[in-house]
């Protein structure tokens, strides 16, 4: 559905990604709600549109957006609106008035193309004419921006990056060069952009395609986890890829080495890895830092620390092991440390401890981990504040874009001794986020599960600190008697060890019954079972409700076993529809009101409020939305200005 109009008034607008909220009024003169990412657009603008009517559960039809085009408005109220509307400087609605009654129809020529002649209204000088005209003309340039960057599969939200990082040639730029989208918009399409490129002329051995090949790939490979890429791996991959000899792919390693966009590390095995530099930069910086930090003197040493090691046994009225007091003397005895341990083998008692000597001493300890739901463990099992890495650094603003955020400024850490827990799941930036934010002086204490998978973002930090050899490390592998009630914990660390967890795993007389083997060979039955258990049978067992403690794991997306399938089936089961509980369409999702969600980004900024503002015991508000809230909890009031709602 195409329609063409005039944006009105804007009810929301997101200044960091354009998304847009406004009235729009159509040519017949009827108006109605338009949505979708509207950069460089300002109020009084005449805009094309291209998408298709919604109906908003709370608001009602709106029209969602999924391409515009800015027109020249077309005829003189038009522009009078336009200018009106404040968007070009030293231009209010008296002056706009004036210019349209003096010019009428011939005005936008006047802007265009003699914008002097602006003077002959009273009020503007020709100095001020003269920055009219540019103005005009420099928006009206970045306007097209927009529409010249869809053909590259480059969104209207993501045009202006490409703007802010091109200036106003950014269109002759990208003619020239297509292959600089790359650098700028994360997640672009190389093979979208590699193949229009090729049909306007570009020759395969082309050194541009070439060099954005590389770089791609290599950006490519740390979507799955990797650093760098072995060099012969990667120009094997180049080649066929490509269609492009060896020789052209090493003279553009070369060239990439040589302007520092690249590094060709060469190793004692004389094998040759090649990095993206900020990947190079992130990894050497936490070497570097780590070294540092572990060899600067020990000014937080505690003389008396085996004393009040024997103290907090009583305080506390347990009996450490071996493994647990070597790790504990080693945090003592070395400024950085790592305890590792599969679950149930003590680690969270070490921290407690740990956390009630320094305590002891005056000293601060700070506990942090990668989530909110680990760092909400540390505050449990501790009774002391845990924070998640990001907020603690005070960097939850930054973008998926890592690559080119390795120089992100952090705040530092105000503590003598930090923890960081679940270190499996810290990638490079953020462990280089970390050792940036560190005095040299603290201490440092990492704490994981050297067998859990590593991180999602690339590098494997726990692993790769422990194999280093570098630093004190303490494995610990006994399982205290309470967790070896647990079958669950018990069976994790027979699978790393290649024991079958089916039959008899735990000979403790009074072990939890926490784990059930189902085999069922047909899919149908187990999705049956699956809503079975969630759906009230687990109650046998203990106190199981799926909308507090249950979460269903599948290592599939797709069909009737997968993620979006099974989502589908226990709404349906556990939360059906009903005429008192709202909804909203979300692409393919149906969100519906007491759905457990999952807010995948936290946005630790945004302000919101919720229940009735005249009612203080329904009405609550607060900064940040973070992982486990309900669907109730994100009911998007967005028009506050047009219809009294709240944001």
């Amino acid at each position: 559905m195409e329609l063409k109009g005039q944006i009105v008034e804007f009810i929301y607008k997101n200044d960091s990604n354009s998304y847009t909220i406004a009235e729009f009024e159509k040519e017949d003169g009827s108006s109605l709600t338009i949505v979708g990412y509207l950069p460089f657009i300002e109020e009084g603008d005449t805009l094309k549109v291209v998408g298709k009517m919604v109906t908003h559960q709370e608001y009602g039809e709106q029209f969602k957006i999924d391409t515009f085009e800015k027109l020249m408005p077309e005829n003189s109220k038009a522009l009078e609106k336009y200018l009106a509307s404040g968007t070009i400087r030293g231009i209010g609605p008296a002056t706009a008035k004036k210019i349209i009654d003096k010019f009428g129809e011939d005005a936008i020529h006047i802007f265009k193309f003699e914008p002097l002649r602006l003077a002959e209204v009273k009020g503007i000088s020709k100095d001020k004419a003269y920055e009219i005209g540019e103005e005009f003309n420099e928006k009206w340039e970045l306007w097209q921006i927009v529409g010249f960057l869809e053909k590259f599969g480059v969104s209207s939200n993501n045009s202006k990056k490409v703007y802010d990082a091109l200036g106003k040639d950014a269109v002759e730029k990208i003619e020239n060069n297509p292959y600089i989208l790359v650098d700028i918009v994360y997640g672009v399409d190389f093979n979208k952009i590699d193949k229009i490129a090729l049909q306007l002329g570009v020759p395969k051995d082309n050194d541009d395609r070439i060099k954005s090949g590389i770089k791609f790939a290599l950006l490519t490979s740390s979507y799955n986890g990797n650093l760098c890429v072995k060099q012969e791996n990667l120009e094997a991959f180049l080649a066929q890829n490509l269609e492009v000899s060896s020789d052209e792919i090493e003279n553009n390693l070369i060239n990439l080495k040589v302007q520092e966009e690249i590094i060709i590390e060469e190793r004692e095995d004389e094998s040759k890895w090649v990095y993206l530099y900020p990947m190079y930069k992130v990894e050497k910086n936490i070497s570097d830092r780590l070294i540092a930090l572990n060899n600067s003197r020990n000014i937080k040493y505690i003389k008396s620390f085996e004393k009040d090691l024997d103290a907090q046994e009583k305080i506390l009225g347990i009996k450490l092991s071996d493994k647990q007091i070597e790790a504990i003397n080693q945090i003592n005895d070395n400024n950085v440390s790592i305890i590792t341990g599969g679950p149930g083998t003590g680690k969270t008692t070490i921290i407690k401890v740990l956390l009630e000597i320094y305590k002891s001493h005056g000293r601060k300890v700070v506990l942090c981990a990668p989530t909110g739901r680990a760092a909400k463990r540390m505050s449990e099992a501790t009774g002391e504040d845990a924070k998640t890495v990001h907020r603690l650094l005070e960097i939850g603003k930054i973008e998926d874009d890592k690559i080119h955020n390795v120089d992100v400024n952090v705040t530092p850490i105000d503590g003598d001794v930090i923890v960081v827990d679940e270190m499996s799941m810290v990638d490079s930036f953020l462990m280089n986020y970390i050792v940036k934010a560190i005095y040299l002086g603290s201490k440092l204490v990492l704490v994981g599960d050297s067998n859990q998978l590593p991180s999602v973002g690339p590098g494997a930090v726990l692993q790769d600190l422990i194999q280093s050899e570098k630093f004190a490390t303490v494995s610990l592998n006994k399982i205290f008697r309470q967790a070896a009630k647990s079958k669950i914990i018990v069976n994790s660390h027979n699978v790393n060890q290649g024991i079958n967890f089916i039959g008899n795993v735990s000979k403790a007389e009074d072990s939890l019954d926490d784990f059930f083997y189902i085999n069922e060979q047909m899919q149908e039955k187990m999705v049956y079972q699956v809503l079975s258990l969630s759906n009230g049978r687990l109650k046998n067992y203990g106190n199981y409700d799926f909308f507090k403690n249950i979460q269903v794991l599948t290592p599939t997306k797709k069909g009737i076993l997968g993620t979006k399938e099974l989502n589908n089936s226990l709404q349906n089961e556990l939360n059906p529809k009903s005429p008192e509980k709202l909804e909203k369409q979300h692409g393919q999702i149906l969100f519906r009101e007491g759905d457990r969600v999952m807010q995948i980004k936290n946005n630790y900024d945004i302000y919101w409020e919720k229940g009735s503002s005249v009612d203080f015991k329904t009405y609550e508000n607060g900064t940040g939305i973070f992982n486990r809230r309900t669907w109730k909890d994100y009911k998007n009031k967005y028009a506050r200005k047009k219809y009294g709602s709240r944001i």
